[in-house]
């Protein structure tokens, strides 16, 4: 694969290498260097392959003729040499001329299709011209028709269509006017083509003439190269012949080495096999453990199967019997649909109205009874939480002291109120179906004192359990019937009673004794734990099934049985037994239980309740059962026949009639219990006759305001029992608001169902119109009249009394006959026999109305709507009337501009219809102008319409409703600046369209100019309502220049919508030959290698005559060398080679790159932290087996005597928690070593379940004009980041066949630093992890180089392990590196070998001085300073004095330092001490420093007089030869504890030889002042002339030195006399005098500006006393010299 593609890099190579090859044959009349090159290098790889399939003879034989035939070879050469070429220009022409013809065939073509096109246009006006003639004619026909028939609205219509013929055929004939003056027009310039095509007929065979001589000369040029070729291929023969003889050599030493490595193999392999017998024992043993482990986990796995299996026919077969039992209540439900179809018939009914109705009533209760069901859910959750909460705190006071008991009921007491908080909202929010709880919530008894509020909660808790439980066993019917049926006829006609009970079992005594036992067993309370891996099981562990048993409706003196079966869900294997029942229950209740031993988890038993009732009364209770884990027990409950009595309907509304019609009405009275009873059904007591508003009052306006009272309280029961009586009390508590609310609550139901027996448009039409009505008056006082004056409108029917019997129903009939206009509500009551059935109210309301005039469809919906369009619809109008009616239609002022009726009135005939058409055209400004009809925020338009009778002054309304909405997309951003972006890469932006509209709209992008492209779809597609959706806008520059445009998006209603977009278009200097680089499948730590080039074309800056690089229409590209410069990612797996580089004009550079997949080392640290979580996990899983193993051991061992203490022992233990395995810590991967087992092991897993990956990586290259300067880098350079240039790596990556198992699986070798000529070996470990046999080859290292293999590997057995043996031995300091690439059939292993040859280096915290500062004089002091060993080598060294070296005596004969010349003096050995002993000593002297540590050195000072001068020079040698560093160290010192620094020197650092001690004169001693005992010269040159000017500044340094020769603890004051002569002169001490401590220096500045008087040429010399005063006094004449020196000077 490899040489594959190498091949085809050569190829590509050639191909794009000819053309700049060819322009320098032209220009310098010679052939290119580098495709010379190129051919010798390809002819001699072919050679050097075709010799060395040769023997040695042969190529012996052959190097005798190597003279003689290269001698022919260059007598060809000369005479191909003598060819002449074509010229540079001729050539130049010829393209020129080819590509000219070429642009004139394709204008001609293009001008063909033009005029074809032209020729479509002008074919298809011609028939739209025919077209519009025909209807034209046929219109004139129908105008004819139309006026002899009179018809005035139709030929109007037909004139106006004529008109609009017209007018289009008119256009129609000016459009093909049009296209035949461009037809005309394009004819002519084709004509022209042709003609100037036909002139250059001659030139074209000119071309053909000239290419063919082009070739002929290409041909020849490939000959002169092929001959040159020949004659390197001698030479490399030659060449080749010389390195065989050295690899014979080399082959016989390695055949020495081999044999002494095979000898030492031998001993080494019997070394090891005594190892690997150890080895083995240990493995199999860990093998048997792993195996006893894993059947033991398939063991347990069967087991969990064979539970699964059976857990799957129980479900089928329950899926089988509800699959029955749908059929069944299928066909019942058919059959009941049927008898209504034939009852609704014989009374004639409408059929599909009254099913319709009865479906709707059908859906309502499947709605109730899911609304129970959550209800019953959330009742059953809170429930559950209270009570987990009411047993852990009854568990905190068991275990908790009497006073902590005391302290902590302030907070039992919150807790109480909080759950007593969560009782009253569950009896607000979560009523019973049966009104069991709270009967009359608003009732003046439900204001009961705060002690009934706060009774106890378990007695709550208890009932609603109860309840909860009653409700959830309803569905136990089901179970009683048993339509399943056998899969395979047969299987149950055998009967089996699984439940025998032996005789032993019924024994009373047995059972006796096997109760006391069990009760011993339960009271002694040791119960075991269900403790899988991971946590333990808590809570019930059997579960019965159904959770309640419970005999529903019983009589006394028959028999109930019932079957449960009781499921253990539990971990592990469990036992049970019966235990008893509750006391109460034993002379009703027999419980039948066989005890089914052992039951694994998921298994069940079945137990047989008997129940024989002997008082009709409710019974409640328990069946108690013991398992191994503890106590549980199943409720029991016996409930008798009751009456359950319910109304389907609380609320009649007949609507909205007219005066003298009948209407009726049917509410349905149901018993769903068990019992019957006697009902009768008369008025509501306190309301005998009905009450209603008359038409004077005002409702409607009253319904608006009190509908929000009404709503809220609105606490209507699931069920229909709840009574009528307590929701009037509760809803209308004052009977002037009585009528108020039935009108709420008639338009609340006429808003959710319509009204049954009339028609809802009428109804709702009636009611807009009462409405109206009482709108137009303002009376707000409803009016009650009296029972003698109101006539009896809403009366019973024939069935007012009767029998009503168990789970049946009756029909009751209400009629309603309308007298007078108004509201009118009546109140009945239905009353029952039986004491514990109540009393159940419903009401009945309606609507009488003397309107003749109604609209069918009183709200006309024009869903939704978009501004500025028009939407029309029809409106009928009907009439009751016997007489014609006028009508007059309005539209409110504020929507007048937006909807119009037509016509604006009209007459309606007797009792007929009437159409109004309706017009609607939003408006942008609808939101402003309606007003409050128009809800901004829901965008809903409710606009009132009023039909006006003219002759009675009545009105009629309906109701417009609308959503509108707007048709807008929103573009976001607005804008879009693409930047720069060059001409070879395209660069995309996203764009949110929006849809602003409630309606789907379609958008496309049209227009799109060329360099731009939308995805996806296009930009095409659909938004759905307010959806967004981002699109890709792709913008590719076609040449440099800056782009602005926009970009036009319609929508479906053709409305435009602008996005502007800007770029600015980029042409670099230079260009790849390759944006995308596809790799090869390379296989992990593999290398394959792609090339691609850097051209650089920019060869001319003519802009006329081709593309030149610049940025937008900026300025051009500078004309020359391009530099570039590539960036790789650090995480990237790619090389790039050269990385940097200069591409000259013309020219191109070869760019390699290489990829080479690895694995992500934090990918094998994760792998290697989840193995050792595992290994943890089964660890401790093992530890906890091997514990509970000992505990039971131990309890075995224990005696029956001690149980009590055994007991109290295991309590202890039990409450101290394991430590589980998910407590220890998770390892931190970035902890992990790279050569810990972990690692090692995790990495050899991934790189074996490896599964291949696909990456894509884009590498950017910058591009500079300009040449790379070597030594500055490219700071010289201004790298523009417009011109980068992007390069797309596609990267397969696959597993290996061939892995590196040593070094953590690294393909790199790393010999590390070596010493010079130093030799050192490392062993690479390999392994054949693919199914076949793999042979090996190697590449061959550089024989000169400081690598070697030294055992190569020649065959892979499947799964075989080899080691290859390298060695490295450096001879010169540097680095090295190189590749061994081990090749296979399919895949190939690179090794990269590298290391370093390197010589000893240290550093040392000391650079060249080391100054020890002022002592006093017989004092010492010490210095520190540190040497590092920076290299890997352990290191020798040694310490020099150079005044100790046996060379002093020979220096001293030379002359003093200071008589020689400063450049002449190696001398750096200063003042000794007269006592003969060091200056200066050092420890340690000798010893060795390790690879990377430090060592410490200290230097002592100990001079013994007076001098400033001391100093010496200290060698750091290394292995006695190199002298590593120099360091000189100096010292002064003083007699006194003070001292003065600074200013020139005055005097020779050299002492005489001559000791002198000073003597003080008599008169010094006399007075109090001295001489100065030195003088210091202090220099000052001021600048004149520079820009900003400066004073002159030096400065000097006082200081008291630390000693124990003085013991006096005075301070030392210091001060400068003569200030003001200083001052006068020019001169600035600051400070003047001041205090120092003993150990402190201080400095004197000095600055000097020259006052105004002063003469330039003559210097300024002042001499001042600067005094110290401590214990001894001391004074220094200090000479201040100051002069004036030019700019120039002082630059100089």
């Amino acid at each position: 694969m490899e040489d594959n593609e190498i091949g085809y890099s050569k190829e590509e190579e050639q191909k794009s290498l000819l053309p700049f090859l060819e322009e320098n044959e032209d220009k310098g009349g010679q052939f290119s260097n580098v495709k010379e090159y190129w051919e010798e290098y390809k002819l001699e790889e072919e050679l050097a392959a075709a010799g060395a399939m040769g023997n040695k003879d042969a190529s012996e034989g052959a190097g005798g003729k190597s003279d003689s035939t290269m001698a022919s070879l260059e007598h060809c050469l000369g005479n191909i040499n003598n060819i002449q070429a074509m010229k540079y220009t001729d050539r130049i022409c010829i393209l020129t001329l080819q590509r000219n013809l070429k642009e004139l065939n394709d204008i001609a073509k293009e001008k063909e299709l033009v005029v074809q096109k032209a020729r479509d246009k002008l074919s298809t006006c011609q028939v739209r011209i025919k077209m519009l003639a025909k209807q034209l004619d046929y219109v004139d026909t129908e105008i004819e028709k139309e006026e002899e028939a009179g018809n005035v609205a139709a030929l109007s219509r037909l004139q106006a269509m004529h008109r609009r013929l017209c007018t289009e055929l008119q256009k129609e004939k000016d459009f093909e006017l049009k296209i035949a003056l461009t037809l005309e027009d394009n004819m002519l310039e084709m004509w022209q083509t042709e003609t100037e095509q036909g002139k250059y007929e001659i030139l074209h065979e000119q071309l053909k003439k000239a290419e063919e001589e082009l070739e002929v000369q290409y041909q020849e040029r490939a000959e002169v190269r092929i001959w040159k070729e020949k004659i390197a291929a001698l030479q490399a023969e030659e060449n080749r012949r010389a390195r065989e003889k050295k690899e014979e050599e080399a082959l016989k030493e390695y055949e020495e080495r081999h044999k002494k490595i095979l000898e030492d193999a031998k001993r080494n392999h019997k070394k090891a096999v005594c190892f690997l017998r150890k080895s083995m024992a240990r493995i199999h043993e860990k093998n048997a453990k792993e195996e006893v482990k894993t059947q033991e986990h398939m063991e347990r796995r069967i087991q969990a199967v064979l539970s699964l299996k059976t857990s799957i026919t129980s479900n089928r077969e329950k899926l089988q019997a509800l699959q029955v039992w749908n059929k069944a209540m299928a066909f019942e439900a058919k059959k009941q649909e049927m008898k209504m179809r034939e009852a609704i018939l014989a009374e004639g009914g409408n059929v599909a109205k009254e099913i319709f109705l009865h479906k709707r009533l059908l859906e309502h209760e499947k709605e109730k009874q899911a609304a129970r069901e959550r209800q019953k859910s959330r009742k059953i959750e809170i429930v559950s939480r209270i009570l987990q909460e009411k047993a852990s705190i009854h568990k905190q006071k068991k275990s908790q002291s009497r006073t902590k008991a005391i302290k902590s009921g302030g907070k039992l007491e919150g807790s109480l109120l909080w759950r007593m908080k969560t009782w009253q909202y569950i009896e607000k929010t979560c009523k019973s179906s049966a009104g069991a709880i709270s009967q009359s919530p608003c009732s003046p008894s439900a204001g009961s004192s705060a002690g009934e509020r706060t009774a106890s909660v378990g007695e709550i808790s208890e009932q609603i359990a109860h309840d909860v439980l009653c409700d959830s066993s309803e569905e136990e019917k089901l179970g009683d019937e048993t339509l399943i049926e056998p899969e395979f006829p047969g299987l149950w006609s055998q009967e089996c009673d699984l439940h025998k009970v032996s005789k032993e079992a019924m024994d009373p005594k047995v059972k006796k004794d096997s109760f006391e036992k069990k009760m011993e067993g339960y009271q002694t309370g040791i119960f075991h734990k269900q403790i899988v891996p991971g946590h333990e099981r808590k809570g019930c562990t059997f579960y019965s099934k159904p959770s309640c048993i419970h005999f529903k409706d019983f009589d006394v003196g028959h028999i109930y049985k019932k079957k449960i079966a009781l499921i253990n869900a539990s971990y592990s294997i469990n036992f049970c037994r019966l235990v008893g029942i509750s006391e109460w229950l034993k002379d009703f209740i027999s419980v039948q239980f066989d005890p089914p031993g052992k039951m694994p988890a998921g298994m069940s038993c079945e137990i047989l309740v008997t129940f024989k009732p002997m008082i009709n009364e409710n019974l409640e209770g328990e069946v108690m059962f013991m398992a191994q884990t503890g106590s549980f027990s199943v409720p029991l409950k016996c409930t008798t026949k009751r009456c359950i009595l319910a109304l389907d309907k609380e609320l009649i509304d007949f609507g909205s009639h007219v005066v003298g019609e009948t209407i009726s009405r049917t509410i349905n009275l149901t018993n769903s219990g068990a019992l019957g009873t006697r009902f009768r059904v008369q008025t509501s007591v306190g309301d005998s006759s009905t009450r209603r508003a008359t038409a004077t009052s005002s409702p409607g306006r009253m319904v608006t305001r009190h509908l929000s009272d009404c709503a809220p309280e609105k606490k209507v029961s699931d069920s229909p029992v709840t009574s009528v009586v307590e929701t009037k009390e509760q809803i209308c508590p004052d009977r002037s608001e009585e009528v108020t609310c039935c009108v709420a609550q008639v338009e609340q139901q006429r808003m959710e169902t319509s009204p049954s027996g009339s028609s809802p448009e009428q109804l709702g039409q009636d009611v807009l119109n009462s409405r109206a009505d009482l709108d137009t008056d303002k009376a707000h006082n409803l009016v009650e009249l009296s029972p003698e004056e109101t006539p009896v409108e809403i009366m019973l029917g024939k069935v007012t009394e009767g029998e009503i019997g168990p789970f049946s129903s009756v029909k009751l009939q209400i009629i309603f006959v309308p007298a007078i206009p108004g509201d009118v509500q009546a109140e009945f009551v239905v009353m029952f026999d039986n004491s514990d059935c109540k009393p159940l109210c419903f009401s009945a309301i309606g609507v009488s109305t003397d309107v003749p005039v109604w609209v069918p469809n009183p709200n006309i919906d024009f869903k939704i709507c978009m501004y500025d369009r028009l939407y029309q619809d029809c409106v009928a109008v009907r009439s009751r009337a016997k007489t014609t009616l006028r009508l007059k239609f309005e539209v409110c002022k504020e929507l007048s501009k937006h909807m119009e009726l037509l016509p604006k009135a009209g007459y309606i005939q007797a009792q007929s219809s009437f159409s109004v058409q309706l017009k609607f055209l939003p408006r942008p400004s609808l939101p402003e102008d309606a007003g409050s009809y128009f809800n901004k925020e829901t965008r809903v338009l409710e606009v009132p319409v009023t039909i006006l009778i003219v002759d009675k002054a009545k009105k009629v309304n309906f109701t417009v409703h609308a959503i509108v909405t707007t048709s807008d997309l929103e573009i976001s951003p607005a804008q879009i600046n693409f930047g720069y972006c060059t001409v070879y890469e395209a660069v995309q932006a996203n764009v949110s369209v929006t849809n602003k509209s409630i309606l789907p709209q379609e958008f496309g992008f049209v227009g799109l100019p060329e360099f731009v492209e939308i995805q996806p779809n296009d930009g095409l597609g659909i938004l759905l309502p307010l959806e967004s959706l981002t699109l890709d806008i792709i913008f590719k520059a076609s040449k440099a220049q800056e782009y602005s445009f926009e970009l036009t998006c319609k929508s479906e209603i053709n409305r435009q919508f602008k996005l502007s977009c800007k770029a600015v278009g980029v042409h670099p200097p230079l260009e790849l030959s390759h944006s995308l680089v596809q790799f090869a499948a390379t296989a992990l730590n593999g290398v394959s290698t792609a090339t691609l080039y850097v051209m650089n074309s920019h060869v001319s800056a003519n802009r006329l005559t081709h593309a030149v690089p610049r940025t937008g229409s900026g300025e051009l590209a500078p004309l020359g060398p391009a530099s570039f410069e590539f960036c790789v990612p650090e995480d990237c797996p790619v090389t790039i080679t050269p990385s940097v580089g200069v591409v000259y004009p013309g020219k191109k550079s070869l760019i390699q790159v290489s990829f080479s997949p690895t694995l992500s080392d934090q990918l094998i640290r994760e792998e290697a932290v989840r193995r050792l979580c595992r290994a943890a996990a089964t660890g401790a899983e093992i530890q906890k087996r091997k514990k509970d193993e000992k505990k039971e051991g131990k309890k075995s061992g224990i005696s029956i005597t001690k149980q009590q203490s055994s007991r109290q022992l295991v309590g202890d233990g039990d409450s101290k928690s394991l430590p589980s395995p998910n407590s220890s810590e998770q390892p931190n991967p970035k902890e992990l070593k790279p050569d810990s087992d972990a690692y090692m092991a995790a990495q050899a897993f991934l790189l074996r379940n490896f599964r291949g990956r696909f990456d894509k990586y884009i590498i950017p290259c910058f591009v500079a004009s300009g040449c790379i300067d070597e030594k500055k880098g490219s700071e010289n350079l201004s790298c523009s980041p417009y011109n980068t240039l992007y390069v797309e790596l596609h990267c397969p990556a696959v597993a290996p066949s061939l892995v590196v198992t040593s070094d953590n699986g690294e393909n790199t070798v790393n010999f590390g630093d070596v010493a010079v000529g130093h030799r050192m070996i490392k062993r690479i470990t390999v392994q054949n992890i693919s199914p076949e046999k793999m042979e090996l080859r190697f590449s061959v290292l550089n024989p000169n180089g400081p690598f070697l293999l030294v055992r190569p590997v020649r065959m892979l057995e499947p799964g075989e392990n080899e080691t290859l043996i390298i060695s490295f031995c450096p001879k010169e300091n540097k680095w090295f590196f190189e590749m061994l690439d081990i090749q296979t059939a399919k895949t190939n292993l690179t090794l990269r070998i590298t290391g370093h040859g390197v010589t000893p280096s240290t550093v040392c915290s000391v650079e060249e001085v080391l100054d020890m500062g002022y002592v006093v004089a017989r004092e010492k002091v010490t210095s520190t300073f540190k040497i590092q060993n920076t290299s890997t080598l352990t290191l020798r060294y040694s310490m020099q004095l150079d005044s100790l070296l046996s060379t002093r005596d020979k220096d001293r004969q030379r002359l003093p330092s200071f008589i020689t010349s400063s450049l002449q003096r190696t001398e750096f050995v200063g003042t000794q001490n007269y006592s003969g002993l060091s200056v200066f000593s050092i420890f340690p002297t000798e010893g060795e420093i390790v690879a990377g540590k430090s060592q410490d050195f200290t230097v002592t000072f100990s001079p013994d007089h007076e001098s400033l001068y001391y100093s010496d020079c200290l060698k750091v040698v290394l292995f006695g030869k190199d002298t590593a560093h120099t360091i000189h160290l100096q010292g002064a010192a003083r007699a006194r504890p003070v001292f003065v620094a600074g200013g020139a020197p005055l005097d020779v650092p050299v002492e005489s030889l001559a000791v002198t001690s000073p003597r003080a004169s008599p008169e010094a001693l006399e007075g109090e002042l001295q001489e100065p005992v030195k003088s210091i010269l202090l220099i000052l040159e001021y600048v004149e002339g520079a820009s900003s000017a400066a004073p002159a500044v030096t400065e000097l340094e006082v200081g008291a030195i630390q000693s124990t020769q003085f013991a006096s603890k005075k301070n030392t004051e210091f001060s400068v006399g003569s200030l003001a002569l200083l001052q006068q002169k020019g001169f600035t001490i600051q400070p003047a005098k001041g205090t120092l401590e003993r150990g402190q220096a201080k400095r004197i500045g000095v600055s000097w500006v020259p006052p105004p008087d002063l003469d330039a040429k003559d210097p300024v010399l002042v001499t001042a006393l600067l005094t110290l005063k401590g214990d001894i006094k001391e004074s220094y004449q200090i000479l201040f010299m100051a002069r004036v020196v030019s700019a120039c000077a002082a630059t100089e």
